[in-house]
């Protein structure tokens, strides 16, 4: 058995670095807070005697030795947070992990397989895109380079971040393959509590596609300028938000749609806007329906920008196909094996 008191304990202790006053934390990735967050939890893996390594784009991996030379069975998640995040998001998977890993090790229990707990670096996105970051670089599926040069939304590259804080290791990215990965997670919705649910198997992960969209119009006055002679670029940049969200309601669950960061310029309040810029976020879980949206959403928004006179550009910010976990798997989980 774990030692829930100790696990509720050093949530709670990680959860004080970048505690905001309302509730909740805020550690966005490769901030000092972050860099203070990383510093605990290695700490906690340093007490148990612990194998640690860190790769070049600052994941975290902490081994106990097995029995047999294979490949580890790999607990994890991240310590990164978005702008208000809660306590338990990530850090419940990573802290979790290491409760495992102290818990044998108590009991006096060997496994054939090498145990390890990895906290992943920029898992949230909410400094640098895309997110899923760090564990999409130790997979191959995102180029380590090109990440390195990502810019945050303050102008810092994930490099010049990661030299900031100490956060980038040695080990290469991708060294360490794991024999079985387990994640221990909240649901961050409100499902299993409305249908007072304790615990959910994920069956799938939901495809992603993040996208930056600028609108080019001309400033004007707000009070002197004729309706029919604006070019608002506000004006259209609400109209594709409302398409975005029009597109869920007609798509259905589980299609999401979700602008989260919005800038207009020059952001005054008697001024006609001459730029905006947005993102929009589309979820599903097919591949299909999740580019359908996204050409409908597209194909409005250049149609909004040419009747108002304006212009439209996007950017891809992130894109993630959808992925389906493995039925014999999911049904060995029902079935307790």
């Amino acid at each position: 058995m774990i030692d829930a008191d100790r696990l509720s304990s050093r949530i709670a202790e990680l959860g004080r670095i970048g505690a905001l006053p309302g509730g909740g934390c805020k550690r966005l990735a490769l901030t000092p807070e972050d860099a203070e967050g990383r510093a605990l939890v290695t700490g906690w893996f340093r007490e148990l005697g612990l194998e640690i390594a860190t790769d070049v784009i600052g994941n975290t991996w902490a081994i106990r030795p097995g029995k047999r030379d294979l490949p580890p069975v790999v607990m994890g998640s991240h310590i990164d947070t978005v702008a208000t995040g809660g306590l338990y998001d990530g850090t419940l998977g990573v802290l979790a992990g290491l409760e495992v890993i102290e818990s044998a090790l108590e009991a006096g229990i060997e496994t054939d397989h090498p145990l390890c707990v990895v906290f992943f670096t920029n898992e949230e996105g909410a400094r640098f895109a895309p997110d899923m970051m760090g564990s999409g670089v130790a997979q191959g599926a995102l180029d380590l380079e090109q990440m390195l040069a990502s810019p945050g939304i303050d102008g810092t590259t994930v490099g010049e971040a990661l030299d900031g804080i100490g956060a980038r290791g040695p080990a290469p990215a991708g060294a360490l393959k794991p024999a079985a990965y387990l994640e221990l997670h909240i649901e961050q919705g409100p499902v299993l509590e409305t249908e007072a649910l304790q615990i959910g198997v994920v069956t799938g992960v939901q495809g992603i596609s993040w996208t930056e969209f600028t609108v080019s119009g001309r400033s004007a006055h707000a009070g002197t300028t004729p309706m029919p002679l604006r070019h608002d670029a506000g004006h259209v940049a609400a109209g594709i938000a409302m398409e975005a969200r029009a597109i869920a309601r007609d798509f259905g669950p589980p299609q999401v749609a979700t602008v989260g960061r919005l800038s207009l310029s020059p952001d005054l309040v008697n001024v006609v806007p001459e730029s905006a810029t947005f993102t929009v976020d589309l979820r599903h879980s097919d591949e299909d329906r999740l580019q359908q949206a996204e050409a409908r959403l597209f194909a409005f928004a250049e149609e909004a920008a040419r009747a108002e006179g304006c212009t439209v550009t996007r950017r891809s910010l992130a894109r993630f196909e959808p992925v389906v976990f493995d039925a014999g798997r999911r049904g060995a989980g029902r079935a307790g094996r």
